[in-house]
């Protein structure tokens, strides 16, 4: 099938596998609206199609840290248990009505206590939701997994907190950790304790880098703390000249070390300049081990499908392209090798299979 062949119905039936979503970043605008007006938060508009615009433009600054700045509402209606199940159980019934069939969600714990939950009990409620979910979307014949990965804030200092909590958890749906937040000006190596304590306890993480800051950044994340995968990581172009690979881009590629890339979101922020262009296609075709993801469909006004749609319309992506970015991130994903192989031969390679 060529890639001027895939319409829209097609590429929503495809499984689908996102490793890089954010939580606080993926609800729905009319739980935004009902969810502020219950707890007397202001937004800049009480209309949930005015709101979607108001998010999809305020993200499109091209700058990092104004996208950030957008959370500002979700994380006031995620404050307590009612906000937090809520989004939680919405977050996987989107996912599965999207045709993902495996998630990794993430967020951070500290950013949801402000109403009062202990760090703990706002994961036990994050995770009461998404099973909710869950057992919803399997009622309805449409089954997704969804696993969490808990986030520490780089540019703070409960890091540790939250790594203490993926160890705690990590029998109760959480696989992995990462820390987020504003990437310049706070290394990876700042939170280096807490990545040796992961290690030591075969929790695996990710690490944000190499978005709003360039190789450095990548290098710490793998060189130093060790991370298993690497949240964008757009600029390892930076150590690629004429498709000569320099020792850093060689050892992500040849180590299989996924990236956790996010076209749409990285137009938003500036760390790349269009869909056509984007970095993803080139590493593809090098053979890095990319994956493809929302990182925040409210914030970016973008889901699985479209992604998948922009690739194929503006990049020139066929069904194979989709299928192969698909598998990456389940052999990359934080769940045992016997559910990450079933999940690819069960599940996704008879999902390209019936339409190729």
């Amino acid at each position: 099938m060529s890639s001027t062949r895939i319409d829209i119905d097609t590429l929503r039936r495809l499984p689908k596998a996102v490793l890089h979503d954010h939580l606080d970043g993926g609800l729905r605008p009319a739980t935004v609206v009902e969810l502020a007006e219950s707890v007397g938060h202001t937004l800049p508009t009480t209309d949930p199609d005015e709101l979607a615009a108001w998010y999809f433009d305020a993200a499109n600054s091209g700058d990092l840290v104004r996208y950030i700045a957008t959370f500002e509402h979700t994380l006031a209606v995620m404050q307590n248990r009612e906000g937090l199940l809520r989004t939680a159980e919405e977050y996987v019934l989107d996912l599965a009505a999207d045709g993902v069939v495996y998630g990794e969600v993430r967020y951070a714990p500290e950013l949801n206590t402000n109403g009062g939950l202990a760090l703990s009990e706002v994961v036990e409620t994050v995770q009461e939701g998404l099973a909710a979910g869950m057992a919803k979307a399997a009622a309805a014949g449409t089954p997704v997994q969804v696993r969490t990965l808990l986030c520490g804030m780089r540019m703070f200092d409960r890091v540790g907190e939250a790594a203490d909590l993926a160890v705690a958890f990590r029998d109760a749906g959480v696989v992995g950790f990462d820390i987020a937040g504003a990437e310049d000006g706070f290394p990876p190596a700042d939170h280096l304790a807490s990545f040796e304590h992961l290690r030591r306890e075969s929790v695996p993480f990710t690490i944000h880098a190499g978005e709003a800051h360039g190789l450095p950044s990548i290098h710490q994340a793998l060189q130093v703390c060790g991370a298993q995968r690497i949240g964008h990581g757009v600029r390892i172009t930076e150590d690629i000249v004429d498709g000569k690979l320099g020792r850093l881009a060689g050892w992500v590629r040849d180590r299989r070390i996924a990236l956790e890339m996010c076209p749409t979101s990285n137009l938003q922020t500036g760390a790349a300049s269009s869909i056509a262009e984007h970095p993803i296609t080139a590493l593809k075709d090098l053979g890095f081990r990319v994956t493809l993801n929302t990182d925040n469909r409210l914030v970016s006004g973008t889901t699985m499908t479209r992604e998948m749609s922009l690739l194929v319309d503006e990049a020139g992506w066929s069904v194979e392209d989709l299928r192969t970015v698909t598998v990456n991130a389940l052999k990359s994903a934080f769940i045992p090798y016997d559910e990450r192989k079933a999940l690819i031969e069960d599940v996704v390679l008879p999902g390209y299979a019936s339409v190729l």
